[in-house]
């Protein structure tokens, strides 16, 4: 089966579970493939879902950094999900709160099985924080592909944006194409094309493509018979 452009319009909200035992309920069998958004809790996450996928309403944005309590799962088709992992780093709540959406994040990216690739958003102009650090180190150790998303591009000169975009590729050079890095902004759409692209090649990986051809022959001998 050759390699299709994925819809991403199509997504539609699935669930939202407090944390993986909730979320496995709902997913039985860790099945398809899910890419995850992570980032502080003012890096945009919302509104980069939506922008995405064209939908306004399809990600609560809120301007209340940290409204993102649970682990929000978005569905494309039958066989992939985008996920809003809870924002991290800067939400205003209670402690032992916070220590409960970490919790829920740090759940999900250990045992989800199925988690093809993970965005990681960062405000361009304070990219590169110690959680933000740990996310995409944790990403790359556990052989999983990382979009570092610079949000809010459209804040600064192009000239700006290109020697940040410069600077944070260099710090992350060692992790070679593990990372990519790439520029974006919800308000202007700014980068939307690239990122596409690359979460498209997530969302279709050879072995789940083989899956789904072969399925697709059973059902076809199924009808012949």
């Amino acid at each position: 089966m050759t390699e299709s452009r994925m819809d991403f319009r199509k997504a539609k909200f699935l669930i939202s579970a407090p944390d993986i035992a909730h979320l496995n309920q709902y997913l039985p069998g860790d099945a398809g493939v899910e890419i995850a958004f992570a980032g502080r809790s003012n890096a945009g996450k919302s509104s980069a879902l939506n922008m995405l996928t064209d939908q306004k309403g399809l990600a609560r944005t809120s301007k209340t950094p940290g409204r993102t309590q649970l682990i929000n799962v978005f569905e494309l088709d039958e066989h992939r999900r985008l996920v809003d992992l809870p924002g991290y780093g800067f939400a205003q709540v209670p402690l032992a709160l916070k220590k409960k959406w970490q919790h829920a994040l740090g759940e999900y990216l250990q045992e989800r099985q199925c988690l093809a690739g993970v965005v990681v958003l960062m405000d361009i102009r304070h990219p590169l924080k110690d959680l933000d650090m740990q996310m995409i180190s944790w990403a790359v150790e556990s052989e999983i592909p990382v979009l570092a998303l610079l949000t809010k591009a459209d804040k600064m000169k192009q000239s700006e944006r290109m020697k940040m975009i410069n600077e944070v590729r260099k710090h992350l050079g060692d992790y070679d194409d593990r990372v990519k890095v790439e520029p974006f902004s919800s308000l202007k759409g700014l980068g939307k094309p690239k990122v596409l692209s690359i979460l498209n090649e997530w969302c279709q990986p050879q072995w789940l493509m083989d899956a789904i051809a072969e399925a697709e022959n059973a059902d076809e001998s199924e009808d012949e018979a």
